[in-house]
């Protein structure tokens, strides 16, 4: 699973601010016995660190257990992370990607959770142990065969007594979303979102499962984990990132082994070894609890003690890191695969706390940070490669900066590659401009205060900091640290450490003929008892919490509406939180009406205006924390200005002027033409772009669809400047609205005084007052152009569609389409994809992968359209080993046709969405979106109220009324795309007539 960037506080959140209700609740008796026995009250001792932005307190229990608190009322809920200090680095090497199965055993239960009989279940899971290590330890085929039918038969048996998902159930049904983890090289890492008031419930779930690990439904988790693996080997990237890796850290585990392992490890897998991992990583002094939101101190750390507190200390492995030789001359290395041609560059520096490292940072951002760095305006912006980036990956022991391109047409990666290091030349030069450091820390600053805003991001800065093994203070001085850094401290380290010492990985278009193939194994379909349940679910659940209520969106209440002089309206949210804004021209056109305008906005990054040149306009913005964009959608146009706001005049004067006079540059029209012919290869290249936008706007539309209707390329290379420019100067020149987020306030008739952190203050107009100065349009506007909707194909019988891709997965999404837009169904459509298909306690989640061990993915949803007049569509994925795509269709199918009725599910759905919404808060620019959304619905009103007061009281009858008249039985369109050696095309017939598209077919070019 995907290790998150938490180098810095990262910026998650979408700004903006508007009044909620806050809860704190006080810690309850439960109203059956708790687990755990509540512990003495008593002082709790914590760190803090004066001038933190997050108001943290780090607690340290008396057994080891680090906590991290900070309290954050944007919303009456809670994000949590369960930190482990152990990741793939500390794998055995005789058993890789242990760590990572570990992740996916901890999901499965204890003696406690999960389990019907324990006393029953225990004996056929030291069966199964025992089996393993004997099939681990055997190499001739038909004993090997032998064994696994057996441990087969035994896991049979277990699973009657086990409760599939109870972990997923119990969480599902105490309101928490987002549940997941992910394995890294140094961490493994937890995480739920839970509502405030069941912070109790949660502790004593989290507490029990960090105390001891069943590896239950073991034989089919394992098969999951086959299919993740196969996801790796079908994505071009993670093979190239690996190979980079190899050559990088050719003694340290970074290189020498993966977090997922390897395929002969996967197969011959060891829950003793599992076990013992467990036993010596998940002690309370090697594990952390990060939790941000809308929390009280004391009661919280009082709840953790009175759970946690029980475990005991035990000494962690020492891990010792082997000592990387250094790299003398470049290292080359090629992967091959059907995807698109790009260079990898790496090199290797110390681990993450070292003053290099922080220096690192900075060395990057001077090479990209989105808008002024060297590569953003010299390679990028001046279109001398198709696309180019560079990012950081900072562990503990040692830490990469890579370097990446894909080239233009006619382009070799040779030379790609050269203009990369040359752009690293110029670092190790200084030539830089002087102002682009301190313009660098600004930014640096205003991405962390937007990072304040999100729970995710604050408690993943103490997971980041627990895992570095960094005292907060520590984590927190870094960034004075950083914004200490000088020209000359950059300089020398990157002459220090950017020598002919890298290693470069050529991602080459081809078929890789390397690639190993997991071995289909004989499973038989395990009970997932979805109406059984623990004593401990009963219990936990039976607990008594504080009720909270909803708080919808009062749209007329929430936003302001004010006109412009020029009758523009403006729609207004106030930011009381920080001096940051966003600011949006809204217009009701876009590609579908004119297919040109998506490229006249997409031109608008290479041009400047008389005064500065494109790369100076960026520059200028940057040195202003602010940015803009301006993005052309199927029928809407987004023109976009965000940033600091005490900066938001000059910003909006560079970008009207740009908007009112952008100076025509033919060269760069000539070159993003190019890269427009090339892009448009590469994905063809692309499976994801094959699939779930080429072949499913077919599906729906056609061969002319909204995806296909671009200039062909004849229309492109006949193309003037004048064509594109002047499509952007008349873009407010069209009836258009303006959507406002930020701390000024409406219209002031004297200027108003705006807190700009710490004691400063900055004086400015009102949002009225600034935009009749600075936004100027024609005394008339123009009515925008009728919608161009495509119309929606009848999906009068069977159709399967398939597209020949080499890979070792098949991928498959049943389409159906239903009704228009209703929002008399959204209830009922709500309770019927929590139910079906929407979580890891759904049920074609449970039948697909934890009983048939069928997918790594699968999921299933009634889609509601986003525009009144448009139909919803029942979109159903699953991706499987092509060798199982027999019994994955049929699976699919059958969960289509025949909904599985399960009480206990129902309930944990209704909860799950009652409580959601009951903890969710709509706030800052969210509630302008909101609207937005609401609007093109036909909706003046917040439609979860609705959801809210219906679904609690649905039947099993309600839902089975709805899956009969919209799903059961509905013809479908099927959408395959897999390699043809290894479809089982006799199969795919049984759904329909079966024809295979060609990429010409489906993108039209």
């Amino acid at each position: 699973m995907k290790k998150p960037l938490l180098l810095v506080l990262p910026a998650l959140a979408t700004l903006g601010f508007t009044q909620c209700q806050s809860s704190k609740p006080a810690a309850t008796a439960p109203a059956t016995e708790a687990p755990i026995t509540a512990a003495k009250q008593k002082e709790y001792k914590y760190e803090t660190v004066e001038g933190d932005p997050l108001k943290a307190r780090i607690y340290t229990l008396d057994n080891g257990l680090t906590v991290y608190l900070s309290d954050y009322d944007d919303a009456p809920r809670i994000q949590t992370y369960l930190a482990v200090r152990a990741g793939s680095k500390n794998d055995p090497h005789n058993a890789t990607g242990l760590a990572h199965y570990l992740e996916h055993m901890v999901f499965k239960g204890t003696s406690k959770l999960g389990t019907q009989n324990w006393q029953a279940e225990k004996p056929e899971l030291d069966k199964i142990e025992g089996l393993y290590e004997q099939y681990r330890a055997t190499r001739d085929a038909a004993q090997r065969k032998k064994l696994y039918h057996q441990i087969d038969s035994v896991s049979s048996v277990a699973a009657k007594l086990a409760v599939a998902n109870e972990y997923d159930k119990v969480m599902g049904a105490i309101g928490s979303k987002g549940s997941n983890a992910y394995t890294s090289v140094e961490q493994t890492v937890y995480q739920e979102d839970i509502p405030s008031n069941q912070i109790e419930k949660w502790a004593a779930i989290q507490s029990e499962r960090l105390k001891e690990m069943v590896p239950r439904l073991f034989h089919t988790e394992l098969e999951a984990v086959y299919e993740e693996k196969n996801r790796t080997l079908d994505n071009d990237f993670s093979k190239e990132y690996q190979a980079l890796n190899a050559g990088l850290y050719q003694k340290h585990e970074y290189g020498t082994q993966t977090t997922i392992g390897t395929i002969e490890h996967l197969q011959n897998p060891s829950i003793t070894e599992i076990k013992k991992y467990f036993g010596q990583y998940y002690v309370p002094n090697n594990v952390a609890l990060a939790l941000s939101g809308d929390l009280d101190y004391d009661q919280t750390i009082r709840l953790i003690d009175q759970y946690f507190g029980q475990m005991e200390r035990k000494p962690v492995p020492a891990f010792e890191p082997a000592k990387e030789a250094p790299l003398t001359t470049p290292l080359v290395k090629e992967v091959v695969g059907p995807s698109a041609e790009n260079v990898m560059l790496g090199f290797r520096f110390p681990g993450t706390t070292t003053d290099d490292a922080l220096v690192l940072r900075m060395i990057d951002k001077i090479l990209t940070n989105g808008q002024a760095g060297l590569i953003d305006l010299d390679l990028n912006q001046q279109q001398k490669v198709l696309q180019a980036s560079s990012f950081t990956d900072l562990n503990d022991d040692y830490s990469s900066h890579i370097m990446y391109a894909t080239p233009r047409q006619g382009q070799t990666l040779d030379q790609v590659k050269a203009l990369l290091l040359g752009e690293l030349d110029k670092v190790k030069k200084g030539d830089f401009p002087e102002w682009l450091i301190p313009a660098i820390i600004n930014n640096e600053e205003l991405q962390r205060t937007k990072s304040y805003e999100d729970n995710e991001a604050r408690a993943g800065a103490f997971v980041a900091a627990f895992i570095a093994r960094q005292d907060w203070k520590d984590y927190l001085k870094q960034f004075d640290d950083f914004a200490k850094i000088k020209k000359e401290d950059v300089v020398r380290v990157v002459n220090q450490y950017y020598q002919n010492n890298y290693v470069v990985v050529y991602k080459r278009t081809g078929q890789d003929k390397t690639t190993e193939k997991v071995v289909k194994p004989a499973i038989t379909p395990v009970p997932v008892n979805r109406d059984a349940a623990s004593d401990f679910y009963k219990q936990v659940t039976a607990m008594q919490s504080p009720e909270l209520q909803p708080v919808f969106v009062d749209y007329k209440k929430d936003i302001q509406e004010v006109k412009l002089s020029s009758g523009v309206p403006v729609f207004y949210t106030r930011n009381a939180e920080n001096n940051l804004f966003n600011l949006y021209y809204v217009l009701d056109m876009g590609t579908n009406a004119d297919p040109r305008l998506g490229l006249a906005t997409d031109y608008l990054q290479y041009l400047g205006t008389d005064k500065y040149t494109a790369a100076q306009l960026q520059q200028e913005f940057y040195k202003l924390g602010c940015s803009f964009s301006v993005s052309s959608g199927q029928d809407r146009t987004f023109v976009s200005l965000s940033g600091l706001d005490s900066n938001m005049e000059p910003a909006l004067q560079l970008f009207e002027s740009l908007l009112r006079a952008p100076k025509a540059d033919a060269e760069a029209l000539k070159n993003m033409v190019a890269g427009t012919l090339k892009a448009r290869q590469d994905a063809k290249l692309n499976k994801n772009v094959i699939l779930q936008q080429a072949m499913v706007n077919y599906a729906k539309y056609g061969p002319k669809n909204p995806f296909t209707t671009q200039l062909s390329e004849k229309e492109l290379k006949a193309l003037k400047p004048q064509d594109l420019i002047s499509r952007i100067q008349q873009l407010t020149g069209y009836q258009h609205r303006v959507l406002y987020y930020g701390p000024r306030p409406v219209a002031t008739d004297v200027a108003a005084l705006i807190p700009n952190g710490g004691s400063s203050e900055y004086v400015v107009a009102g949002i009225k007052n600034t935009l009749d100065q600075y936004h100027r349009t024609p005394a008339t506007l123009k009515p925008v152009p009728a919608d161009k909707d495509f119309a929606e194909q009848p999906m009068n019988q069977r159709q399967v569609y398939w597209v020949d891709y080499n890979m070792v997965q098949a991928e498959i999404l049943f389409l159906t389409k239903g009704d228009a837009y209703d929002k008399a169904l959204v209830p009922t459509v709500s309770l019927y994809n929590e139910y079906f298909g929407g979580s890891m306690g759904s049920i074609v989640f449970q039948e697909l992968r934890e009983s048939k061990a069928l997918a790594y993915s699968a999921s299933s949803r009634y889609a509601s359209a986003d525009k009144l007049g448009r139909s919803n569509y029942i979109t159903s994925y699953i991706g499987t080993q092509s060798d199982k795509l027999p019994e994955a269709m049929a699976g699919m199918a059958g969960l289509l046709n025949d909904m599985p009725a399960a009480e206990a599910n129902l309930t944990i759905a209704k909860n799950a969405i009652r409580n959601s919404i009951a903890t969710e808060r709509i706030t800052k620019s969210n509630i302008l979106m909101s609207y937005e959304r609401a609007k093109r619905l036909g909706l003046d009103y917040d439609v979860r109220r609705d959801v809210y007061e219906k679904t609690y009281n649905m039947s099993f009858d309600d839902l089975k009324k709805f899956q009969e008249a919209k799903v059961k039985g509905q013809n479908q369109t099927i959408l395959v795309i897999g390699s043809k050696d290894r479809l089982n095309f006799k199969e795919l017939a049984k759904y329909g007539k079966v024809q295979q598209l060609t990429l010409k077919e489906i993108f039209g070019y």
